[in-house]
Formats: structure tokens, sequence, C-alpha cells
């Protein structure tokens, strides 16, 4: 198969999925193939409720967005990691050098041990 070939029967393959989506677009059956679905966490004391948040953060980006309000639930997230979570000290430059250092002498001696001391 030549070139010429090739191209024409991949533009026809392209042009027919674009003719089925066009076509369940069109007739408004995109939502029954793709059930688009978003969750949003709305902070609790959100300025003028979760409305103006919706409206001031969702809808720019996604004009067509519906809320369900069966689904809306009302709760609090704890975040355990910022109110509990201790940072372990850093190391100092020293330590993490000198560990370095270490591992590259063993790393050294592995790799004489394999070449019988013929390294270097």
């Amino acid at each position: 198969m030549d070139q010429t070939q090739l191209a024409s029967l991949t533009n026809f393959n392209w042009n027919i999925a674009e003719d089925v989506l066009r076509d369940i677009y069109v007739r408004g059956k995109y939502r029954d193939v793709i059930q688009l679905r978003d969750h949003e966490q709305v902070p609790l004391l959100a300025t003028g409720g979760m409305a103006a948040f919706i409206r001031r953060e969702v809808l720019p980006y996604t004009p067509d967005v519906g809320i369900v309000e069966a689904g809306t639930k009302i709760g609090y997230e704890v975040s355990f990691t910022r109110h509990f979570y201790k940072r372990p000290e850093l190391r100092t430059l020293a330590q993490i050098s000198a560990d370095i250092l270490a591992l590259e002498q063993e790393s050294e001696g592995l790799l004489s041990e394999i070449t019988g001391g013929a390294a270097r």
C-alpha cells in the first residue's frame, strides 16, 4: 500500500468518526453517551454561599454546569496533615555529603569486587 492509498484510507476513517460524533452532539444525545460528573468542594463560609461560589469559580470555565440539589452534602474536612504532622529535622550539608562519600566508597568496593580488582 503506497502513501497515497494510506492517506486516503486514513482520511476516510477520520471523516466517518467525525460524522458520527457530530451527529451525536447535534441531536442532543451527547449527554446520553457521556455523563459528565464532577464534584466541587465549596468552603463552608464562602462569601455569598454556594451559588455565588459556583458563579464565581466554576461557571467561567464550564458554562453548562448544573447543580444537583439531591447530591449536595454539607460537611467539614479536617486536614490531619496540616494540624498534626511534625516535619522531621533536615539533615545538614555535612551529613548529606558524608552519606554520598560513603555510598561512593561502597560502590567502588563493589565494582572492584565484580571486576576482580581491575577497576580504575
